[in-house]
């Protein structure tokens, strides 16, 4: 009698070491159909399944093969509904890096998306991150509402990058004459020099835009015309 019961006890515990099994096995199934229709979804934009695998939890920091966060890899291929889907969930984590060292509120600065870059602010996105930032972006892509966004955000104006560079020598070269009158407007340095020796003025020059090289001319001949006005105003406080 007492073998029978040992028999049974022992033919139960095979029989739940299996039932565990198969759980395990289960759940990384699920998990493993969720990875693939969760990027598959994203390569397409569908966003209605996207949001359907986030609300049965899946995790929307998930890097796909080549291990890029997957709201840079939906910015990457083009799909916006997905892309402003993380942005929207709360656990996403928005000041990831690709691997040129560019974060999601830097990417949409550069195209000028002030919808979701206002979005990415309210969500604590960080505007002064060290380096290259959002400002240099947004310069460079000549958007001046997305500068005056960032700007109101205190974004540092004369943020300079890993060799020195400027928001405003980004906006001389590559942006617009506007964005540079406008950066001039608020304050930027057109004096301070990068790391090679160059100012904005040089970079307006090499990026032969003429009319933000006037615009810097005529910066340049205020600043000088008022250096002249404080230096004779000295001598007369000194009487």
């Amino acid at each position: 009698m007492s073998a029978f019961l040992i028999s049974i006890y022992n033919f139960n515990k095979v029989i739940k070491c299996y039932v565990f099994i198969a759980l395990i096995l289960s759940s990384s199934s699920v998990f493993s159909g969720s990875y693939e229709d969760f990027f598959k979804a994203g390569q397409f934009d569908d966003v209605a399944v996207v949001n359907h695998l986030l609300k049965r939890g899946f995790d929307p920091n998930t890097v796909n093969l080549n291990g890029d966060p997957a709201i840079l890899w939906a910015w990457k291929h083009g799909a916006l509904k997905t892309f402003e889907a993380l942005i929207r969930h709360p656990k996403t984590q928005l000041n990831v890096k690709n691997e040129h060292g560019e974060t999601p509120l830097m990417l949409v600065c550069l195209k000028g998306q002030i919808n979701m870059a206002k979005l990415m602010i309210s969500r604590q996105a960080d505007v002064n991150q060290p380096g290259w930032t959002p400002l240099h972006y947004a310069a460079t892509g000549g958007h001046t509402s997305l500068i005056q966004l960032l700007l109101e955000e205190s974004a540092y104006i004369d943020a300079e990058s890993p060799n020195g560079t400027t928001p405003l020598m980004m906006a001389a070269r590559y942006g617009n004459a506007k964005v540079t009158q406008l950066l001039i407007d608020e304050g930027a340095d057109i004096s301070v020099k990068n790391q090679l020796g160059l100012t904005a003025m040089d970079f307006a020059i090499q990026g032969a835009r003429p009319d933000t090289v006037r615009v810097m001319q005529l910066a340049l001949e205020a600043l000088d015309a008022s250096d002249k006005a404080k230096s004779r105003i000295k001598p007369t406080l000194a009487q």
